[in-house]
């Protein structure tokens, strides 16, 4: 596949997943966290004409300079852009609009990569990951957003929920491994650069916690007992009065939770899904064991299925060694990000196709978990 042709393949993608959305749906934002339909679609769209075609294309024309307020994200160094939490309120340009302009770009964007430009590759491929980066976003953003809806909107069957195979322990000697990208092909920054990391003996768990395992936890008081939880998970559980995972409801006394396919029972055989770092860690604690450290993760991911979930880690998401920022507004892309937050590996069945590596290192706050986040066991032996 030609790079014109799988970059074509990435941006028809995003499109595709919002063949089953009315109008109304492309402007929800429910809350700061999460972005309008609508913005990532265009926001994807002003990354191509900001960062590839602007400076290297002297023939491209801007048709909308306001785009660059509405539809940049985070880089300070592009100058003043629309409040994150006000995404939802910009009902123009409308949807058929932000597709001509996508039409545009792309038009422009197929031009520029015929020419077949070596340098402009590797931006063009990190142009594509951005995107498959909010594909997945979108995914999540919007089920964030239509979980507000009483209706309990079906748009699409992701699969959410499979049954997980039996769980079995996976032993691990200790001793030096590599961890980290090597090799060709695409990969971020904070995957670099590949180092040695000393690992004790460890196990680690074959499958994912699920919901009927997280249910016992819930059942046995789980969310009342504070020995679980690390101090600020606590205060959170308290403020925000949390007793189950994101989604969870009680109907007719039984639990359901809603999926991007409406609302349905839980299926205890599944793997648990939507909770954050302080729920994993917290119900590790009350298993009398742990969650794996992102190193354990990595050298052990080739021994046990992976990709239903984004798998908390107990590490913090810091710079490897010999990790540099990059020149320009793309240094702001995972640096700056390097503070308060923990790491997350795998995939989730949100994750685009070919958008998922060993080495991949996802990251959000403790608090959050309207992303597909799970819990996979660990234990030191």
């Amino acid at each position: 596949m030609s790079l014109v042709e799988a970059y074509q393949r990435v941006r028809n993608h995003s499109l595709n997943l919002c063949k089953n959305l009315i109008t109304e749906d492309y402007s929800l934002q429910a809350s700061e966290e999460v972005s309008p339909p609508k913005w990532h679609l265009a926001h994807t769209t002003w990354f191509f004409e900001q960062f590839i075609l602007l400076p290297n294309d002297s023939t491209y024309e801007v048709k909308h300079p306001q785009f660059n307020f509405l539809f940049n994200s985070y880089y300070n160094s592009l100058g003043a852009r629309t409040a994150r939490n006000q995404r939802g309120l910009m009902s123009r340009p409308s949807v058929d609009e932000v597709k001509i302009y996508r039409a545009y770009v792309d038009e422009a964007m197929s031009n520029l990569i015929q020419k077949n430009i070596l340098e402009l590759s590797e931006l063009v491929i990190l142009g594509m990951n951005h995107e498959q980066q909010h594909q997945e976003l979108l995914l999540s953003d919007l089920k964030y957003n239509l979980w507000f809806n009483p209706l309990n909107p079906s748009v699409m069957d992701i699969s959410e929920y499979t049954p997980e195979t039996e769980s079995v322990w996976i032993s691990v000697n200790g001793g030096v491994f590599e961890i980290g990208f090597k090799g060709d092909g695409f990969c971020y920054d904070n995957e670099l650069n590949a180092h040695k990391v000393y690992v004790q003996d460890f196990e680690i768990s074959s499958a994912l916690v699920t919901n009927g395992e997280y249910l016992e936890f819930m059942n046995a008081g789980g969310y009342d007992e504070p020995k679980y939880w690390h101090d600020e998970g606590w205060a959170w559980t308290k403020d925000l009065i949390v007793k189950a995972p994101l989604y969870w409801e009680t109907k007719n006394q039984d639990w359901h939770y809603y999926t991007l396919e409406g609302l349905k029972p839980v299926d205890k055989e599944s793997a648990v899904a939507h909770v954050n770092f302080y729920e994993a860690s917290a119900f590790a604690a009350w298993k009398g064991m742990r969650l794996p450290t992102e190193f354990e993760w990595e050298v052990a991911q080739d021994q046990f299925d992976w990709g239903k979930r984004w798998e908390w880690t107990n590490s913090a998401y810091l710079a490897y060694p010999g990790f540099t920022v990059a020149e320009g507004a793309l240094g702001e892309y995972n640096g700056k990000f390097m503070i308060n937050q923990m790491v997350l590996r795998g995939a989730s069945v949100a994750t685009s196709p070919e958008h998922s590596r060993p080495t991949y290192r996802n990251f959000f706050h403790p608090k959050h978990r309207w992303q597909f986040m799970g819990i996979r066991l660990a234990k030191s032996i």
